[in-house]
């Protein structure tokens, strides 16, 4: 399937959109700009820079000059040497506004990214997870019985959405009537003014802004009375956390807002995706739904939700040959290295059986490996074990919206329509 049209008036000068991969000048490769994946067109060029240009300088784009690391091997060498590579000042690929340089503990080092990191740790703590199970199921299926059958819907809106924003209200312990607030500002947060729900850099900041206010009253609240077993809770009572100044708790709470919506939304609906353009692969899970875990990490590899996650090189090193300067932007295209034919076999099949599925780089790796990551696969297979009770067919019955960034592979609609067993 391909992504929606776009007028070639309204490209940007910097958009990779209808050029060719095989043929453009290498050098003139620019991964950072959104266009090509909105457009769905993006796969030949990690293709072409994997094959080519591994270790790939980009010396003129939107953002600046960068490097783009492509190949497995090569991106867990970056991901897992925190000393050579800093997660500080920013994990994005843009440093230029300040709402995209909060201090939050994904974008620090050691030894105060893993003190925060530690006091939020224990909400997806295996034995945490174990009490939830039943209420994500309960969720879940209070979601798919509201759902119309024979007729066209929104799935991101209806399912991915509602289940993740749900969630997210239960771990923060967030009035469930304005859970939605949290689906919004996590958009905002992500989006490029202009082309997303933020129409400016001004009310993406004045946004973000509201969240803050938000957060700060239930923050006092929590923080005036005994620790409960919640987000808010944990930071306002945690050591290394209940002192943190209000830029750096706005960043941690976005940090832990869109971590816990836009992957797994993105991989709700990424799953859909993924079966309705293999159908044989939708044949082998309605014959065996014991299938359901493994084929959550390939949806999660197919998926990639989050395409990069960029380093600093916080001093001279040296990759492939490549030297790379104290200094330099370093981005690990996690979405080329789940492609790599060195280390997956067919990557680019979406194969529900494959063997070592969770040999995926979409969770990062060493210490910075995404905290929630077993939460997100028990939604997706509590969701998928409860679809395939119910449903033939989810079948996508219009294109797929594609976000515009390049960095939150996702989704804005899919319409879809349900067929019943």
């Amino acid at each position: 399937m391909g992504g929606a049209a776009i007028s070639k008036s309204k490209l940007s000068k910097w958009s990779m959109v209808g050029k060719d991969p095989k043929t453009i000048p290498i050098e003139d490769i620019d991964l950072s700009h959104p266009g090509i994946w909105q457009a769905n067109e993006y796969l030949p060029f990690l293709e072409r820079l994997r094959k080519d240009d591994p270790v790939h300088y980009c010396r003129k784009s939107a953002v600046g000059p960068y490097w783009s690391i492509m190949k497995y091997k090569d991106i867990m060498e970056v991901d897992t040497n925190p000393d050579v590579y800093s997660s500080e000042p920013t994990i994005g690929i843009v440093d230029t506004f300040e709402e995209l340089t909060l201090p939050s503990f994904i974008a620090m080092d050691r030894p105060k990214h893993e003190q925060q990191r530690r006091v939020v740790q224990p909400v997806v703590a295996p034995a945490n997870l174990k009490n939830l199970e039943p209420l994500i199921r309960e969720r879940v299926n209070g979601i798919l019985d509201g759902l119309p059958v024979e007729e066209t819907f929104d799935w991101v809106t209806s399912v991915s959405i509602e289940l993740t924003t749900q969630m997210l209200a239960t771990l923060f312990d967030f009035p469930f009537e304005d859970r939605r607030k949290l689906t919004y500002w996590s958009d905002m947060a992500t989006s490029i003014p202009g082309r997303g729900i933020a129409k400016s850099h001004r009310e993406r900041w004045q946004v973000i802004q509201e969240c803050l206010v938000y957060f700060t009253r239930l923050w006092n609240e929590r923080f005036d009375t005994e620790p409960g077993f919640d987000l808010i809770s944990m930071l306002a009572h945690g050591e290394s956390t209940k002192g943190m100044p209000p830029e750096e708790l706005l960043g941690n709470l976005l940090l832990l807002i869109v971590g816990g919506n836009d992957t797994t939304r993105n991989s709700i609906t990424g799953g859909v995706v993924a079966l309705n353009e293999n159908l044989e692969e939708y044949e082998k899970l309605r014959n065996s739904t014991s299938l359901i875990p493994n084929m959550v990490s390939e949806i999660i590899r197919w998926q990639t939700p989050l395409a990069y996650m960029r380093r600093t090189a916080v001093r001279d090193a040296e990759l492939r040959g490549k030297k790379i300067k104290a200094g330099d932007k370093v981005i690990m295209w996690y979405v080329s290295g789940n492609r790599d034919e060195e280390v997956i076999e067919r990557p680019n099949d979406f194969c529900i059986d494959r063997v070592n599925a969770r040999r995926h780089l979409s969770f990062g790796f060493g210490i910075h490996r995404c905290m929630g990551n077993r939460l997100a696969e028990m939604q997706l297979r509590i969701l998928w074990e409860a679809i395939m009770e119910r449903f033939h067919f989810v079948e996508v019955a219009g294109e797929p919206q594609r976000i515009y960034s390049s960095f939150i592979k996702g989704y804005s609609s899919l319409p879809v329509k349900l067929h019943a067993k």
